[in-house]
């Protein structure tokens, strides 16, 4: 274990507080499911809970309900429903660390996006459809709103924002700000943005390459599937779902990809934490992290897949270890 993992592994075994740790702004996005889950995959609810779990770390500017995967649903009363969970939960955590937000705060900036139920006819994967079917005039939502507003905050600090299902919310904000701002405007609110996708959902994933060759982009392709299978089904049921709360028991015994933990979102905040840790700086992704290492574009701002998964799953004691702790302060 190399010094940076012991001081991750033993500094919270020893009540080392989070507040010395820096916090980041932080954009949710997912295609958060209902629970049990009908329309998507399972995988987006185990990263939520392990994601409430270090809100204490990061300053939370939003959760947004985007489309994504089969149905292309975006309705924000899954993510509520969940926070009704975390809840029932926080002030044990802020026993621990009184930084944790509240449910009643966490709800405040749930914004939902559009999707299939309000006119927005997304297919999924890359290079299914033209990207102006998706994005453009008219096709704003609350989320893409949120998004502009938290980027436009007098805050010099950027915002990262991990993108779990589709990227229209993001994108349908860069084309509002593109379309309503000068050129420079337009560079400098593109310049606090850090942007991280999993996957490939839907057509405004290609149409950001693309056309942004500036902005501060990690595309996630294969890499994220460095967390499949980083717990078994038996460990989540025994450090996470089992004797630990209602939010620990909400979360799934297994997801699209197998049985166990499975959460090919986690990275887009695992490289946050991380960096809170000293391990790595989020503003190079070249470097080695949690949520893996990758390789610049040439002449872009873009970082793609690099090492692949193992540059996740090769810290999986360190995370899943400082999980597990954590997951215990939902009920002591």
């Amino acid at each position: 274990m190399n010094f940076n993992k012991l001081i991750v592994s033993v500094g919270f075994l020893f009540g080392i507080n989070s507040a010395s740790l820096a916090q980041y702004r932080v954009i949710v996005s997912s295609d958060f499911p209902p629970i049990p889950v009908t329309n998507s995959d399972p995988d987006d609810v185990q990263s939520m809970i392990r994601f409430l779990l270090y809100t204490n770390e990061l300053e939370v500017e939003a959760l947004i309900a985007s489309a994504g995967t089969f149905e292309m649903v975006a309705d924000k009363q899954t993510i509520l429903e969940v926070l009704d969970k975390y809840d029932l939960v926080d002030e044990n955590l802020r026993k621990h660390d009184p930084k944790f937000p509240t449910a009643d705060y966490l709800k405040s900036v749930t914004f939902e996006g559009r999707g299939n139920r309000q006119n927005i006819p997304i297919k999924w994967g890359c290079e299914k459809q033209p990207w102006n079917e998706i994005i453009g005039p008219g096709k704003d939502s609350e989320a893409s709103s949120a998004i502009i507003e938290t980027v436009d905050k007098p805050d010099p600090r950027p915002v990262y924002i991990g993108v779990w299902g589709g990227a229209r919310e993001v994108a349908q904000a860069i084309w509002k700000v593109q379309n309503t701002r000068s050129p420079e405007e337009l560079e400098a609110f593109l310049g606090k943005m850090r942007i991280f996708l999993i996957a490939c959902q839907d057509a405004s994933h290609g149409w950001l390459m693309d056309n942004f060759p500036q902005l501060h982009i990690i595309e996630s392709k294969k890499t994220y599937q460095g967390m499949f299978k980083v717990g078994s089904q038996e460990w989540a049921e025994e450090n996470v779902i089992n004797n630990h709360g209602p939010l620990g028991a909400i979360y799934p015994p297994k997801a699209m990809a197998g049985a166990g933990v499975i959460e090919g979102d986690s990275p887009a905040f695992l490289y946050l934490l991380s960096a809170a840790r000293g391990i790595n700086d989020p503003e190079d992704p070249t470097q080695e992290s949690w949520g893996g290492q990758y390789v610049r574009v040439e002449g872009t701002n873009h970082y793609i897949d690099g090492l692949g998964p193992d540059s996740i799953s090769k810290w999986k004691v360190d995370f899943q270890l400082d999980f597990q702790i954590r997951a215990d302060w939902m009920i002591y």
